[in-house]
């Protein structure tokens, strides 16, 4: 059992496969769009242009990370390009909405996308209002998940204590970071393969895990009030 959340005045999320549920397909339609901007920029076929896309996202934290540094490449038109989907199937979440409105204190998105896509998704969910910031890759440097710079430069800019704040994610090991902070860590586990802990790894970075974010905030909900 991890600690509780009495103590918490600051709510942080990851925008994609957190707030939204990874069967939707959104962040498929990112991913295939990676695949196409490396095929064309390095002059690849698909399946290479995949392997690259991967490769660098293991060996870099991101796919963006990797072509910045191999490359060389400006971020914009790739994060304009990849963030250019359709999020249509994407259905307005006002329970969602609401009970995190009910959250003590402040809420944050954090997300290694661009805070367009954020804002595109967000609008599409309806819930944009109830966030009071959004902190995207560019906000964190180009620095991503899961390295621990871009959280601190969170705080930062939040002006918030790490130990005070809550942070969930569908992503095990993008909590290790805030877990190092401080903060108290929800893993959102979606069914998205190589996301859980690999073979020797452990959950000491995780406090909470759940299948259902909006179940787990109401139940949540229900033992602040």
């Amino acid at each position: 059992m991890g600690p509780d959340f009495r103590h918490i005045d600051t709510w942080i999320f990851d925008l994609d496969n957190t707030l939204y549920h990874a069967d939707t397909d959104v962040f498929a339609q990112v991913d295939q769009r990676m695949t196409a901007f490396i095929g064309e920029l390095l002059d690849l076929d698909p399946v290479a242009a995949r392997k690259v896309q991967k490769d660098y996202l293991h060996a870099h934290g991101t796919t963006l990370s990797g072509l910045m540094q191999e490359h060389g490449m400006a971020p914009e038109p790739f994060l304009s390009f990849v963030h250019d989907i359709d999020v249509s199937m994407l259905r307005p979440d006002r329970a969602l909405g609401a009970v995190l409105a009910a959250l003590p204190g402040k809420r944050f998105i954090y997300t290694n996308g661009s805070v367009s896509h954020a804002e595109n998704v967000l609008a599409q969910l309806e819930i944009t209002s109830v966030f009071h910031d959004i902190f995207d890759i560019h906000a964190a440097g180009y620095v991503p998940k899961p390295r621990i710079e871009p959280y601190e430069r969170l705080v930062a800019r939040g002006a918030f204590d790490p130990g005070c704040a809550a942070m969930f994610e569908d992503i095990h090991r993008n909590l290790k970071a805030p877990h190092t902070l401080g903060m108290t860590t929800v893993w959102v586990r979606s069914a998205i393969p190589d996301d859980g802990p690999g073979d020797g790894e452990t959950h000491t970075h995780v406090h909470h895990q759940t299948d259902n974010l909006l179940g787990f905030l109401d139940a949540l909900q229900t033992k602040l009030s």
